[in-house]
């Protein structure tokens, strides 16, 4: 089986500054905002959601086909991928635009500054989801709206099941958007407060949105994740990490194991206990794709964590 990763592929430029963002804003003068951070460290990752996916979905021996718009800077992440044998036939460059670019700014006190630049990301919708590739399941992750919107529609009319991802995307959307998209999925995920949300704007609670969908999965970091099945609700664990280093990306490590164990048709508590397993070993490295990940390292630590042997 083939998975179609529909979404972002950005760079993430992290700075951290040696001191506390509150000792050099003055709360009188917020109005009037002009300040600058010296930032004498930062790094360059790549990032964006479905180049994070398909990066662990692919370590696992998943065939994963990413598919999202990039920029005239892409070069370096191109030759990224290349060189771990990602298949990026389906990333379509935008000779006029940047990637997708987030600033992440850090102080001492763990606050964070960010500023996030789409690029080409909002050209995701020129992208069209292939009936040609021997694709058999998808999922449509954070991306440019309209392309959201689309390639939920192009799944549908193709009939390949999906996951729906909305991520930091849901905010976009209004209840009957979201309604659409429950109706053309196969299964949701969202974390726990993208589930707030979208109980808030849809009015349906998660044993309502399951009973839409095959399943509905609700991420709770680190006190694991909830998968409804219908009426049933399965408590999945969270997996002790190595050391808590970065969180970002641990929700993509997650839904790769999803997409892995859909497509080997694994019971809901293998697949959840999967996708858990990858979270762990994403955070205990910084960045998003700086982790080791294999089909063989994986089968070792699922054993490890959960005393049975992973079965595909």
């Amino acid at each position: 089986m083939t998975a179609l990763i529909c979404g972002s592929l950005a760079f993430d430029n992290i700075m951290v500054f040696p001191g506390r963002f509150r000792e050099h804003i003055l709360p009188d003068r917020i109005h009037m905002l002009n300040v600058a951070f010296m930032v004498p460290e930062m790094r360059r990752e790549f990032g964006g959601c479905a180049g994070n996916i398909a990066f662990n979905l692919h370590g696992i021996g998943g065939a994963a086909l990413p598919m999202g718009t990039v920029g005239q800077d892409f070069d370096a992440y191109q030759q990224w991928l290349d060189a771990k044998g990602i298949d990026t036939r389906y990333l379509r460059r935008i000779d006029d635009r940047f990637t997708a670019q987030a600033y992440i700014t850090t102080d001492l006190d763990d606050n964070q500054i960010t500023a996030f630049h789409p690029g080409a990301m909002e050209q995701s919708h020129l992208n069209k989801v292939p009936t040609d590739a021997g694709v058999s399941i998808g999922i449509i992750a954070p991306d440019g709206r309209d392309g959201m919107i689309e390639h939920a529609r192009q799944f549908a009319e193709a009939e390949i099941p999906f996951i729906f991802d909305p991520g930091q995307g849901l905010p976009m959307f209004e209840d009957a958007q979201l309604r659409d998209f429950l109706d053309m999925a196969s299964w949701v995920t969202v974390n726990d407060y993208e589930a707030g949300l979208l109980q808030q704007k849809t009015g349906l609670a998660p044993a309502e949105i399951a009973e839409r969908v095959r399943a509905l999965v609700i991420t709770r970091g680190g006190e694991g994740s909830v998968i409804w099945v219908g009426d049933r609700r399965l408590d999945i664990p969270a997996v002790r990490p190595a050391a808590l280093v970065d969180p970002t990306g641990c929700g993509d490590a997650y839904r790769a194991g999803l997409l892995h164990g859909l497509m080997h048709e694994a019971d809901w508590e293998i697949t959840g206990r999967l996708a858990s397993l990858l979270g762990a070993m994403k955070i205990a490295s910084p960045g998003t794709q700086n982790h080791s990940v294999s089909r063989e390292l994986v089968a070792s630590e699922f054993r490890a964590a959960f005393d049975s042997d992973l079965g595909f």
